[in-house]
């Protein structure tokens, strides 16, 4: 199968609820996709091919989860394509030492945390989460990466928020799995 054929599947099980969490959006849920070990497996399947397909001539070291979303399905990948598997989380859940960066949220700002001997420097790794926005969390988890010193060979998301733009803030490649939103709702 292809890449196309998965995502067409996987994204004819979203579930989508128009007004949440505020008015204006339109939430797209991706868990039903954990709920059937086929469109799991199916998840894992198209983020491998893409991944092997893109990176051929180039080592992936590490995937990098963000919390909490990317913890779903970033181990798998790993996993799958036989490489460690590095989350990001907020301020205060991880011990030793640490590298931080503090990232713009809709309602002010928010702190990313990864321990540093988790990655070794010149190491090449992917950057997975669930949707692309803003791009704020993202980019942090990028600056993470760059404070030990390894190489972001891309950011990976099911979906993207296009109309939000945050493409834009990535220094890296972006590749996402399904159909991104345009806009945002109608008023």
């Amino acid at each position: 199968m292809s890449i196309e054929v998965y995502a067409h599947e996987l994204k004819a099980a979203l579930h989508q609820y128009p007004n949440f969490p505020t008015k204006g959006i339109l939430y797209e849920d991706f868990l039903p996709i954990f709920r059937s070990p086929d469109l799991f497996q199916k998840l894992i399947d198209a983020f491998k091919m893409h991944l092997q397909e893109t990176f051929s001539e180039s080592k992936i070291d590490y995937i990098i989860g963000l919390e909490s979303r990317g913890f779903l399905f970033g181990p798998s990948i790993a996993l799958a394509l036989g490489v460690g598997f590095v989350p990001v989380r907020k301020a205060g859940k991880l011990p030793g030492e640490l590298v931080r960066s503090v990232y713009q949220k809709e309602y002010g700002t928010d702190v990313f945390e990864m321990q540093r001997e988790a990655i070794a420097a010149n190491s090449n790794v992917v950057i997975i989460d669930d949707i692309i926005a803003t791009g704020g969390s993202a980019a942090a988890a990028g600056d993470l990466v760059r404070q030990v010193g390894a190489n972001v060979l891309e950011y990976d998301f099911v979906m993207e928020l296009d109309f939000l733009k945050g493409r834009e803030k990535l220094g890296a490649p972006l590749f996402t799995l399904l159909n991104a939103q345009k806009e945002a709702l109608k008023h």
